[in-house]
């Protein structure tokens, strides 16, 4: 399981032109990429470590704190391109990205998991034509990868 995360200060998503969310203030959009063979073991790992990475600014304007301690808001838009190949030609494939079915439930169960520490969480619709609108902060943006936190890559 793929993510890119953000720090935003504001984020939008519109999904087949119908308002699905706002928020204003510091937080994350996380992008969400199911890859084939994924699990729960997998959205686990990444949902615990998205909600507590330290890259929000303490007092002393050090990174130190999470979007959980800040008490920020997540958005979370799934992205099946992320799980795309790019090695031959200039058309990427996305024979790594999950089947749909898989890839819905697994997204919908990363956003449980996020629900359960975050107040505030937003999402895309999956599988919808999206619109995203990001003010980012920073930018401060980072790769995850699920094989990476299991130690494999």
């Amino acid at each position: 399981m793929l993510a890119v995360v953000q720090r935003i200060n504001e984020g939008k998503v519109t999904a087949d032109g119908v308002l699905t969310a706002e928020h204003r203030g510091l937080g994350l959009l996380v992008l969400l990429g199911v890859a084939a063979g994924d699990t729960e073991d997998d959205a686990n790992l990444l949902a615990e470590k998205i909600r507590k990475l330290r890259i929000f600014s303490d007092d002393n304007g050090k990174m130190n704190l999470s979007v959980e301690d800040i008490g920020g808001y997540v958005i979370v838009v799934s992205n099946f391109t992320l799980c795309g190949s790019y090695r031959r030609g200039n058309r990427p494939d996305y024979m790594n990205a999950a089947a749909p079915s898989d890839a819905d439930r697994l997204y919908e169960y990363f956003i449980s998991l996020i629900r359960k520490n975050i107040s505030e969480v937003g999402t895309g619709v999956f599988g919808a034509d999206m619109q995203l609108s990001i003010t980012a902060d920073g930018p401060v943006t980072l790769q995850l990868d699920s094989e990476v936190l299991k130690g494999h890559r």
